[in-house]
């Protein structure tokens, strides 16, 4: 069992976001004013807050894991969250294993006039691979552009509606892009480190040189303990300065991972948090991603000047 601590992002803490509203009535859409509102349920607040800012006055977005200070992968479904699958219209699920509750709690009461989108099932992702899905801006985009797709599916009378919401949500990730593309070209090939899969995706996209054994990030990403030989690699690598950032998971704590960033800090390699879901709550997805990338961008700029 993984031990959990409490972490917040201080660049966060005076950030105010949609992360999701609170649910409607049982029964699917209501009115509001002259246009029905979709019952919409997000099994986490990453996926649930860009669909809030997608949905607009269209949509009510309930996001159900929520909890900064727990590991996702440990949630425990409840009596509550069948109530909200029952009535929701469209749901989104991450999928490949990261939320199997959720795909147990919507087979056991299916409803025709529900629409599931899976993350992973878009993706061309399975149970195994990297669940992390949030965290690989390319895969980030097209989730975008889906759930505006099925959005207009559902109420084809708002079409235009949902295209300027789309319009207005990619204008809110122009300094998102730009962060991506500001160490994309300027700190290509860095190599860097990892606790754990969660920045594998991101690594890649920003064309970051992640050199943390992967069985030692899988290992901890699923609760396990890694090989030996990872530790050791690790432990190398990190006594010979081998990568300029480490970057861990808040909400996923162990003595190993906890023993890993006190080791490269003490061989003063900036470090660099990130968690699985939005931190703080209250923030927007956009938000959440642009102070980590801040944080990252800082971490490195510091790495490359000796500091």
């Amino acid at each position: 069992m993984r031990h959990l601590i409490l972490r917040v992002f201080p660049a966060l803490a005076v950030l105010l976001g949609v992360a999701g509203s609170a649910c409607s009535p049982a029964g699917g859409s209501v009115q509001a004013g002259t246009h029905a509102i979709l019952t919409v349920v997000a099994v986490q607040n990453f996926w649930g807050s860009i669909a809030a800012q997608l949905g607009g006055s269209h949509v009510d977005v309930t996001s159900i894991v929520t909890d900064p200070n727990a590991d996702p992968h440990e949630y425990e479904s409840s009596a509550a969250d069948a109530r909200l699958f029952a009535r929701a219209e469209y749901v989104i699920v991450n999928g490949a294993g990261y939320d199997t509750w959720a795909d147990q709690l919507l087979s056991a009461q299916p409803a025709s006039g529900r629409k599931v989108f899976t993350v992973a099932a878009f993706l061309h992702k399975k149970e195994g691979d990297n669940p992390h899905f949030w965290y690989d801006p390319s895969a980030v985009f097209r989730v975008v552009d889906q759930i505006t797709a099925d959005y207009t599916s559902l109420q084809p009378g708002a079409a235009a509606y949902f295209a300027s919401q789309a319009h207005a949500f990619e204008q809110k990730l122009a300094p998102y892009r730009q962060r991506l593309a500001y160490i994309q070209q300027h700190f290509g090939d860095t190599p860097v480190a990892s606790t754990e899969s969660i920045f594998q995706y991101m690594a890649r996209y920003l064309h970051l040189n992640l050199v943390t054994p992967y069985e030692f990030m899988q290992a901890v990403a699923e609760g396990n303990d890694p090989p030996a030989s990872s530790e050791v690699t690790f432990t190398q690598q990190i006594h010979a300065k081998a990568f300029k950032v480490l970057v861990y998971n808040v909400q996923t704590v162990t003595p190993l991972t906890t023993s890993i960033k006190e080791s490269a800090a003490a061989q003063d390699i900036p470090l660099v948090a990130v968690s699985e879901t939005v931190q703080p709550p209250i923030a927007t997805f956009e938000e959440w991603m642009d102070a980590e990338l801040d944080a990252l961008t800082n971490a490195l700029n510091a790495a490359a000047l000796g500091h």
